[in-house]
């Protein structure tokens, strides 16, 4: 079957470069981006890809988050270099590449709407890339309401890259987030965070037909179903600093069903029991591949080997094997 690996990440040479000029010594996540060939060497990409038989990339940036890396008047510079980037490998290598999904400036309102329309309509993006949080701030504030009804109207999705950094401690006692509990822990919970942000506030009975792709399957959400489920009908019961009384007779029908309307992808970090978790709780048409290359301890070939293991030892039909593979991914980005 042909493979679709719809969240990998790539940093195109000219954003490289640009980014060491703007941010400089972007801590460690940065040391780690620059020590992983693989994200800037085309040369390893193809050979690692090779490995795999028919098997394609949807190209997506590699983080920390251009907002995070420079302030409003330069994240939007960040985010077109990129962009165009990526967009020049995927007319270089249709076979390789057949599409990307574009960055946007999350930290510029006026120019996220621009760079939106500019990477679909002129550099045929597939649909865009945000993350859990835009340098801090949550997205269900009023100011990113814009990107959620153009995603729609533009009927491409959004896929969401989990963020968090050590400055969010495990304990309010101590100064930061000790063994990497951050992103272990962290990463998983900022996604079911955005995600409920999304439900409670009503985003998919405004735009019913929007689509988000999330990172890592679903971060909590499939695990922790019986707290979404049946921990939730008590929302407000558990709160006296603010009323939630109405929140659930707000949304058009029962709170735990918006959740399944997400999309969520394979990558999962070669976890067998994870991957039939969320595959139980998405169902075929919502679970898409990917695999997070190259972030795996062999750098690049890792993850994309053992989630094709795992998917092909699911107990499902062809019909759903492919749907993961290709099929959702062809129906999503309009391929």
């Amino acid at each position: 079957m042909l493979k679709i690996d719809v969240f990998n990440h790539i940093l195109p040479q000219n954003y490289f470069d640009l980014l060491e000029k703007v941010a400089g010594d972007y801590g460690d996540l940065g040391n780690r981006m620059r020590s992983i060939p693989f994200l800037l060497d085309l040369d390893e990409r193809f050979r690692v890809m090779d490995s795999f038989g028919e098997y394609q990339q949807i190209l997506s940036l590699a983080g920390p988050a251009p907002e995070m890396m420079a302030p409003p008047e330069g994240s939007p510079e960040l985010c077109r270099v990129a962009n165009d980037g990526m967009a020049e490998l995927c007319r270089k290598y249709p076979d390789r590449f057949p599409g990307f999904c574009s960055m946007l400036p999350m930290n510029n309102p006026d120019a996220i709407i621009e760079e939106i329309h500019r990477s679909i309509k002129e550099l045929d993006a597939k649909g865009v890339h945000i993350y859990t949080n835009a340098d801090g701030k949550p997205l269900d504030l009023p100011e990113f309401d814009p990107i959620w009804k153009i995603m729609s109207e533009y009927d491409l999705p959004i896929w969401v890259h989990p963020t968090r950094s050590a400055d969010i401690t495990d304990y309010l006692s101590e100064p930061w987030s000790k063994y990497e509990i951050w992103w272990t822990f962290g990463w998983p919970y900022e996604t079911a965070a955005f995600m409920a942000r999304m439900v409670f506030k009503g985003t998919f009975d405004q735009y019913p037909d929007l689509k988000m792709i999330t990172h890592h399957g679903g971060g909590m959400v499939p695990f922790t179903e019986g707290r979404v489920v049946n921990g939730w009908m008590a929302l407000g019961q558990r709160t006296t600093r603010e009323d939630y009384s109405g929140v659930l007779g707000s949304l058009e029908k029962p709170h735990y069903e918006y959740f399944k309307m997400f999309y969520a992808d394979t990558a999962l970090f070669g976890a067998d029991a994870a991957t039939r978790c969320a595959f139980d709780y998405y169902g075929p048409d919502h679970f898409i591949f990917a695999s997070d290359s190259p972030f795996d301890p062999e750098q690049g070939p890792g993850y994309i080997r053992e989630t094709i293991r795992i998917i092909d030892a699911l107990d499902i039909s062809d019909a759903d094997r492919d749907a993961i593979y290709r099929g959702n991914a062809v129906k999503l980005m309009q391929l």
